[in-house]
């Protein structure tokens, strides 16, 4: 049986449920709202790409090392975005959170905040994660604040890690978060969304 199972998460009108081809349409048309395939620093699929970016996401599920969500308005069912569990490694509980974007319209909105409160609290409170982590482009300085923003340490930075849709090679900046960290993150989240 599998550590992660595919679930359905919904709070604070955010819906975060596995992302399937049918999400197609709702991923392009959030993905426009800001031409977020332009940002050099992000994985964010192009309009003709996201057929293939899901199919990879869904073979990822496949082979048991990524959950993809279409993040969701739970009132509409508009999709705004798309995150994921990755780097799922049951042997040790860690998993990671990434592939994050959001249509431009919901950036620094309770959006992030809720999508990364429902995740971590299922990482650790059901799934009994140890370590759940993060990485970003070194120069996808919004992300590295983000991720700080939810109480997660700096691990280091591996260099020439990966390359970009553009050909360059990226650095990559780690960040975890562990169990003993999660009560206080938890806390500050809370408090963020009670605002």
């Amino acid at each position: 049986m599998r550590w992660v199972q595919a679930i359905t998460l919904s709070e604070r009108g955010i819906t975060l449920r596995p992302l399937t081809l049918a999400d197609e349409a709702g991923l392009i048309a959030a993905a426009s709202d800001g031409e977020l395939w332009r940002l050099r620093v992000t994985s964010v699929p192009e309009p003709q790409d996201t057929r293939q970016y899901i199919q990879t996401a869904l073979q990822a599920w496949s082979e048991g090392h990524r959950l993809a969500f279409a993040v969701t308005d739970s009132a509409s069912g508009k999709v705004l975005g798309c995150t994921s569990y990755h780097d799922i490694l049951p042997a040790v509980q860690r998993l990671e959170i990434g592939f994050t974007w959001y249509a431009a319209s919901v950036q620094r909105t309770h959006v992030n905040t809720s999508c990364k409160l429902m995740m971590l609290t299922h990482a650790f409170e059901s799934l009994g994660a140890k370590v759940v982590g993060w990485r970003t482009d070194n120069f996808n300085f919004a992300s590295q604040r983000a991720i700080k923003r939810l109480g997660a340490k700096l691990d280091g930075v591996i260099r020439g890690h990966a390359l970009r849709r553009d050909g360059t090679v990226r650095d990559t900046v780690m960040y975890s978060m562990t169990a003993g960290e999660w009560p206080e993150s938890k806390a500050q989240l809370l408090s963020l969304l009670a605002r």
